[in-house]
């Protein structure tokens, strides 16, 4: 499994507002791509970061998917989420295997 992993530190400010558009319309979005398969939502409890810390895990079974995903709708949804969160948040991406 490929597991393509977002992690976003979020303002303390911003955070209740930026999870509720995740949830309405990054994820969604994401998930349209029919690129993945399932995600989940995770927030990091001991995070020496200042505001939120989130972790949006999106999982596919083939990189292919991801790399479709990728190469034709990452760029597009980043610009959108820069757009409405603009100087509020810090982002880091991850791309992940599980190991058997």
């Amino acid at each position: 499994m490929i597991i393509y992993n977002e992690t976003f530190v979020v303002d303390a400010g911003a955070s209740t507002e930026w999870l509720q558009w995740m949830k309405q319309e990054h994820i969604p979005a994401a998930m349209q791509t029919a690129c993945f398969t399932e995600f989940q939502i995770l927030e990091i409890i001991d995070s020496p970061n200042e505001g939120a810390t989130f972790c949006i895990q999106y999982k596919t079974p083939e990189l292919s998917k991801f790399e479709e995903f990728k190469n034709q709708h990452l760029q597009a949804l980043h610009v959108r989420h820069h757009q409405q969160f603009e100087n509020r948040y810090v982002l880091f991406n991850s791309i992940m295997k599980t190991v058997d």
